[in-house]
This record gives C-alpha cells, structure tokens and sequence, in this order.
C-alpha cells in the first residue's frame, strides 16, 4: 500500500488533467519569498504523517502579509510531522467533495457531494460505480441538496470532474482510495485545494 502525501497527489492529478489551486510549498523561511501576497493565502503544516490538519491546528486562513507568512511558517513548522509548509492561494465559495473508493462488492465508486469540514455530519453525497456517462453524473449531482443549488455553468464544469474520476478509475485499477476536499470552483474551473491518494 503507497499512501501518497499531498504535494504527491496533486501532482499526479495535475499531470491526470486536473487543475489545482495556486500553491508554494515552503521548507525554510527563505522560501517565503516566492509568495506573492498582494492576495490573500492559506497556510497549511504538510508531510505524509499528516492526515487531518485541522484536526492539529495545521491550517492558518487569510495570510496577507510578510509578518503573517513568517508567523504562520513558524507555527505549523512547530507540528509534529510537519515537514514542509503548504502556501495556497485563499479561494472563496462553496466547497464539494470528490472521490474513488474501491470496494469489495462493486469495485470502484465515484463520491460526490458538498465538502469541506465535517462532511460526515452534513451527510449530502451521492455514489455511482465506473465506469458511468455523463447522463449518471447529471444524475448523481441531482441527487445531492448542493449539487441542486448550482448554476448551469457550475454543474457543466463539476460534470467534467465527476467523469474524469470515472475514467481515472479505469486508467489507475490500483487506487483504493482518492479523496478531493474542498474541491472549488473560481472563473468557470474548478481548482483541487487539498488531496489524498491511496494505492494498493
């Protein structure tokens, strides 16, 4: 079993065609300068024993300046387990999840539904096994409450997401697991913000 780290994942489904959010990832303070903070950042404590950041006090929202990157590199570097600092660009809107489970009984499931914090407690998701088209993806987005609140455009460019999990799941029969959240959507795209892949 490969459990890949973040930077991993979202590199692989960068090269899979899909689109992640504008990233730096920091190992040492000088390092910081590679950050453009005209707009505001996330700042994320990374490394592969790192599974929940929330859940350890790994994420640090609205870095917009010199003093706060400084501060929040200080922070999460002090983590145990954290072996870089992830820089993100700060997106707002809503949040969905993405994702493949293989499963005993059906082999690979599509995920679908609103994402975030505390998902399993908001309990919006709907499943499909692959491979499927675009008339079960329609489908399957329908099925949840945030996936009936989108636009037109919102639901096409989430629509392509949904299918490319089906045809990664075809291409890569040795994921376990592919967990996308948040997934979001800025200027008719929809950016990758945090990853997890898990192969057999």
């Amino acid at each position: 079993m490969k459990i890949m780290t973040e930077k991993e994942a979202e590199k692989f489904l960068e090269k899979e065609g899909f689109s992640v959010v504008k990233s730096v990832f920091v190992k040492n303070k000088s390092g910081l300068n590679k950050i453009n903070l005209k707009s505001e950042w996330v700042a994320k404590a990374s490394g592969k024993n790192i599974v929940h950041k929330k859940v350890v006090g790994g994420v640090i929202l609205n870095v917009d300046s010199s003093k706060k990157a400084e501060d929040a590199f200080s922070k999460l570097k002090r983590i145990k387990g954290a072996e870089e600092v992830l820089f993100q660009e700060q997106l707002q809107g809503a949040e969905f999840l993405v994702g493949l489970k293989k499963t005993k009984d059906f082999g690979h499931v599509v995920v679908y539904g609103v994402g975030g914090s505390g998902v399993e407690e908001k309990d919006d998701f709907a499943f499909r096994v692959c491979p499927f088209g675009e008339k079960d993806a329609v489908e399957m987005m329908a099925e949840t409450v945030i996936g009936r609140s989108l636009d037109n455009r919102e639901e096409m460019v989430l629509r392509k997401e949904i299918l490319k999990l089906s045809k990664l799941a075809e291409k890569f029969p040795k994921i376990k697991e592919l967990d996308i959240n948040p997934l979001m959507l800025d200027k008719n795209k929809a950016y990758i913000v945090d990853a997890r892949i898990v192969f057999d």
